[in-house]
């Protein structure tokens, strides 16, 4: 019996037409997320090959993301306002322009402006593919949809470090991004063919436009200063100092003109549950302290443990083998009983394997750096499936949708923020640790380590000798930058602990939720 989706009478895809049709949503999906951590092991290459520093490379992640944040609150409007179908096609074809564009760039700014345009184009991709899949599907397949989006969301990741580290090792890092555009392009024009049909109908709905420009100018303002802070000294910058401001002043404006507002860009209502709350508390800080661990790894690896790209990327893809093995067992765990001790269990396993990463050696093998990496995987669905239910399903039916986009929002906005602080704070410790390590060498603890590096054994020739006193620098500053990971990852697994400890606070949901609902 033919079940009709629309009020028009279409009838969803069947047999080789659905394969191709779920083939395309699916790739979007992919790409979309491929795109989040495939410039992640490319940041060191991609910054040496533009002359720039690495903390300035790093905008190259932070701008798609707080481009992508900016959009997903928006996917839902664009799509009342113009068709599901034309978002997506359109947003697919602007992906794959800016994709070109970011492979042209030959210079830092051209490089992040292109990332902007595709982190403006990427932001509605992952909820219209999943809403897209839905409707194309009959209802009793419904699952196997679902199951189709969550795989690509869960494979990219592990995908995304090991293609940008053989790409930036076997040719030129702007392949990283050309490999999306024949990808965007194939799937934009097949996706109009075949999806066209299931446009639904219009609604003109009003934009709030000033909570968008406020929303634009103090996220803006935000990570443009913590972007910069460390270059400029911080706050004896008055650029620093006048970004600081705009943000504090474009912040309290668009409080109060979003909880003012009849249809607001960004619904903040839904904080009067506690449960949303502190659910979305725990979301903002257990996500930005893993992001940014995810971020320091790979800089970690290349810039001093000599690993090369690919190898970088193969050590951080094993985080993923396991997170995609046990998250259909969280998935059906978070469905029948109370999410918020699943949440603690994940979030505490994500803190125990950050605090057993804390006490590396600079004498580390692959496994020695891999394997906490994969047994952290376990931990991943058990924080990222029941706490997308426990959010949710604390707040009224109507409000999810809303509910979603800001949660997403504040989600991919964590991982910009923990990019920036991360490079900072890293650099600032290397340097720190390095200062406090040269003061405790005085000249005869100096000649004594370095006689030992020298081949005459002689104090007094090693400290003539500049092979002897390189290398006394050079374990200097291995120490140090070991010294500086160690510290960042004992402060991120406190800050993780602390996030599986706020869960707490939220009562139990009042409604179930399916976990895809978040998109």
């Amino acid at each position: 019996m033919n079940q009709a989706l629309l009020p028009n009478g279409e009838q969803p895809l069947r047999g080789g037409m659905l394969i191709v049709g779920a083939l395309v949503l699916a790739l979007a999906n992919f790409i979309a997320v491929l795109d989040m951590t495939i410039a992640n092991v490319s940041v060191a290459t991609i910054a040496g090959s533009l002359g720039v520093t690495s903390s300035q490379g790093t905008w190259v992640i932070t701008s798609y993301a707080v481009a992508e944040a900016i959009t997903v609150p928006l996917t839902g409007w664009l799509a009342g306002r113009f068709g599901a179908v034309r978002v997506f096609v359109t947003s697919m074809a602007l992906f794959g322009l800016a994709s070109l564009l970011c492979g042209f760039s030959n210079s830092l700014g051209m490089l992040v402006g292109a990332r902007v345009l595709q982190g403006l184009a990427g932001g509605p991709l992952m909820p219209l593919s999943q809403t897209l899949l839905l409707r194309i599907f009959p209802k009793d397949k419904a699952a196997a949809a679902t199951a189709i989006w969550a795989m690509t969301t869960l494979v990219a990741p592990i995908l995304g470090p090991i293609v940008g580290g053989v790409i930036c090792d076997q040719s030129h890092w702007s392949w990283i991004f050309y490999i999306n555009v024949p990808i965007a392009l194939l799937c934009a024009w097949f996706g109009w063919g075949l999806l066209k049909r299931y446009e639904t109908g219009l609604e003109k709905a009003p934009i709030d436009t000033v909570g968008l420009a406020l929303l634009i100018i103090w996220v803006g303002a935000l990570q443009i200063m913590l972007d910069e802070g460390k270059n400029l000294d911080w706050f004896s910058s008055p650029l620093i100092v006048g970004l600081a401001i705009v943000a504090v002043i474009g912040f309290a404006a668009f409080l109060i003109w979003e909880l003012n507002e009849r249809h607001p860009i960004v619904d903040l209502r839904v904080f009067r549950h506690r449960g949303y709350s502190f659910g979305v508390l725990t979301l903002v800080l257990a996500f930005g302290a893993f992001f940014g661990a995810n971020v320091l790894t790979p800089l970690w690896l290349q810039q001093h443990m000599g690993y090369t790209a690919t190898w970088s990327g193969m050590a951080t893809a094993w985080s993923g083998v396991l997170a995609v093995l046990c998250a259909p067992f969280a998935a059906m765990l978070s469905s029948k009983i109370d999410s918020r001790p699943l949440v603690f269990f994940g979030v505490s396993w994500l803190g125990t394997v950050t605090l057993w990463r804390a006490f590396g050696t600079t004498d580390m093998t692959y496994w020695q750096v891999a394997l906490p990496l994969l047994v952290m995987g376990i931990g991943m669905p058990f924080f990222f499936v029941p706490l997308t239910g426990q959010i949710l399903g604390s707040v009224e039916e109507r409000e999810t949708a809303s509910a979603a986009g800001l949660m997403n929002f504040l989600r991919t906005l964590a991982g910009a923020f923990a990019t920036s602080l991360t490079t900072a704070s890293w650099e600032d410790r290397i340097q720190f640790n390095r200062a406090d390590m040269v003061a405790t060498l005085d000249p005869v603890n100096q000649a004594g380590i370095a006689s030992q590096l020298d081949p005459l054994g002689s104090a007094a020739h090693a400290l003539q000798d500049p092979g002897a006193l390189g290398a006394l620098e050079r374990l200097v500053e291995g120490q140090s930058v070991m010294l500086a990971t160690n510290q960042l990852f004992m402060l991120i697994a406190v800050i993780l602990f602390v996030a599986a400890c706020s869960i707490w606070l939220a009562p139990r949901a009042t409604r179930a939720v399916d976990p895809s609902a978040s998109h």
